[in-house]
């Protein structure tokens, strides 16, 4: 099968070549990937503040940890700082057990400033709101995932539910929900999820090259983009298989990563 292949840099500087088809510009939807990449980027963030500060959560008090619920997530400030708070909403009130902060040199500090409450109580609501779409499929399903919520500028939350790293050591893929709910955290606005109607894994205990079954769809899902970045560590190269194109980010020789995504060129129909 000939390709077309697009090289998207990390400075997004796009650069195509190909023996044929000199004089065709490439189809693949560069500016639709990018603001993927920008969002699995911010999320991959998201999910080491997450690490960092759970694993402070576990040094703590033990009558503290007994406070806690299923409610905790991690939100910037305006001067970009992460902070990670974790307690349990209870009748409309989010009760705060722990705050920390991570500062630019990935350290976590439990601080005892207070949160705004209007935070607290609709980043809750919003991961409640969410979680309540996919409470069905949980119940059929041993996979855990983790979940991720962001305040838009319209003041709507995004959040984002992906299969997590499971126990057992395996990267699972196949479904992300994705919803954006009102400014109170109650309502659902937009669901832009996608669910392959089953989940598929591969287990990291040995690197190799492996391959995310995306046909069904035209181009990679942010699921899929958050996927190959998150466990590129794990594995010799994550092949993104669209029915149009595959994407995968290349390590050089700098330990750098460069987007490379290949156009499939359209099968031909054959002759009666």
């Amino acid at each position: 099968m000939k390709q077309i292949f697009i090289i998207i840099f990390c400075t997004l500087t796009v650069l195509t070549y190909g023996q044929k088809n000199k004089n065709k510009s490439p189809n693949f939807d560069i500016a639709d990937f990018n603001k993927k990449f920008e969002v699995a980027e911010w999320l991959y963030k998201y999910d080491l503040v997450a690490w960092w500060t759970s694993d402070s959560v576990m040094t703590q008090d033990k009558k503290e940890i007994e406070r806690l619920g299923k409610e905790w997530f991690c939100y910037q400030d305006q001067n970009n700082t992460w902070h990670a708070v974790y307690g349990k909403y209870d009748k409309g009130t989010f009760d705060l057990v722990f705050h920390f902060t991570v500062d630019n040199n990935s350290k976590v500090h439990r601080t005892y400033d207070k949160v705004d409450t209007l935070i607290l109580n609709s980043y809750s609501r919003a991961l409640i709101t969410a979680n309540k779409q996919i409470s069905a499929l949980k119940d059929t399903i041993n996979i855990r995932f983790n979940q991720f919520v962001k305040q838009n500028d319209d003041k709507t939350f995004s959040v984002w539910i992906f299969p997590a790293f499971q126990p057992n050591s395996t990267a699972v893929y196949g479904g992300e929900f994705i919803y954006t709910i009102d400014q109170s955290g109650n309502t659902v606005l937009k669901d832009d999820s996608y669910f392959q109607g089953s989940f598929r894994g591969f287990k990291v205990d040995k690197p190799r090259e492996i391959w995310l079954n995306y046909r069904d769809t035209d181009k990679p899902t942010l699921g899929a983009v958050f996927f190959v970045w998150y466990y590129k560590q794990y594995f010799t190269s994550i092949y993104i298989d669209c029915l149009k194109s595959n994407s995968t980010a290349f390590k050089d020789s700098d330990n750098k990563y460069t987007w490379i995504h290949a156009e499939k060129e359209p099968e031909k129909k054959k002759k009666n």
